[in-house]
């Protein structure tokens, strides 16, 4: 039960997030909205099958999980061996997190523009690109 609770907890959160953003960024919801009005219908209701057809909300999506992270410090993980990794020695046995919050705002990986809301950073030429950024 506490997994379940957990999940639906998270999932509220960044709900909660992409919404603000949303409202925040109104023309990023206006294309949204546009996009969904396209494929579903200004009165239709969203099937699963039409979520293959919005590119622009997998970006919004993914956009407000690299700024909010629903796990900011991601997972524990053990090293295996030792191993030194950006100049850092890590000893086997030791338990390492990775601060995804960090990684999701980091220029050198995401440009100047890091820290602000841009759902279009995962598209190319107008369609759905991941060739920049890896899913995380």
């Amino acid at each position: 039960q506490d997994m379940f609770v957990g999940g639906l907890e998270s999932t509220s959160t960044t709900l909660e997030w992409a919404i603000s953003e949303l409202l925040r960024h109104p023309h990023a919801m206006t294309r949204l909205q546009e996009e969904i009005e396209s494929v579903v219908g200004k009165h239709g209701k969203v099937k699963e099958s039409d979520l293959a057809s919005m590119k622009y909300l997998h970006c919004v999506v993914k956009e407000t999980l690299r700024l909010y992270p629903a796990g900011p410090l991601g997972l524990p993980h053990e090293s295996v061996e030792a191993v030194t990794v950006g100049g850092f020695y890590i000893p086997k046995k030791t338990t390492v997190m990775v601060n995804l919050w960090a990684i999701g705002r980091d220029p050198n990986v995401w440009g100047e523009y890091a820290s602000k809301f841009n759902p279009g950073r995962f598209m190319e030429s107008g369609k759905f690109s991941l060739t920049d950024q890896s899913d995380f």
